[in-house]
């Protein structure tokens, strides 16, 4: 199911429900196969257990990445790698202060290509780029996910709209 609120642009906010989670595998799956996701900044907003974890590890899986697929949330960071294509997870959710972003030297990986998936990102402060797309995960009261879509670049709106074409099949799966 899907509410529509905007066009696909930057800044516009686009809303799906995730009934279960079968539909956030789905949607990873549909994240993955945008090409465009391979030099993607993405965060994932959202309270504890809101499903940020759980949307990268599908992600991760859709994109070919085997084995245990570990949170970031002691180790602040986990690279992975595929043929042509570096990834980074992450989790700034014990981040006190946002210049321990500076003192981690995470600019140098921000510059440099791949996929770069931040959860918790407010924790960084101002040393975060600006995110192709923001992802705003928020439990609702019957337990479903609904999830907020932010395109802020062209490499976003890319993503957005994948994720829109494939939001029909995001239902829960009967």
């Amino acid at each position: 199911m899907i509410e529509n609120f905007g066009r696909h642009h930057a800044g516009i906010v686009e809303t799906l429900s995730l009934d279960d989670e079968s539909a956030t595998a789905r949607l990873a799956v549909a994240l993955a196969g945008e090409p465009a996701l391979c030099s993607a900044v993405i965060e994932l907003r959202g309270e504890l257990g809101a499903g940020k974890t759980t949307l990268v590890r599908y992600l991760l899986q859709a994109l070919g990445i085997t084995g245990r697929i570990k949170s970031p949330t002691y180790a602040v960071v986990e690279p992975y790698e595929l043929p042509g294509l570096h990834i980074w997870h992450f989790d700034f959710y014990r981040f006190a202060d946002p210049g321990e972003f500076a003192d981690a030297g995470f600019r140098d990986i921000f510059a440099s290509p791949g996929l770069k998936l931040v959860e918790w990102p407010q924790q960084a402060g101002g040393y975060l780029p600006r995110a192709d797309l923001v992802l705003e995960l928020t439990v609702q009261l019957d337990e479903r996910r609904q999830i907020g879509l932010t395109p802020q670049s062209a490499i976003g709106v890319a993503l957005c709209s994948r994720a829109l074409a494939a939001s029909t099949n995001l239902d829960s799966a009967t």
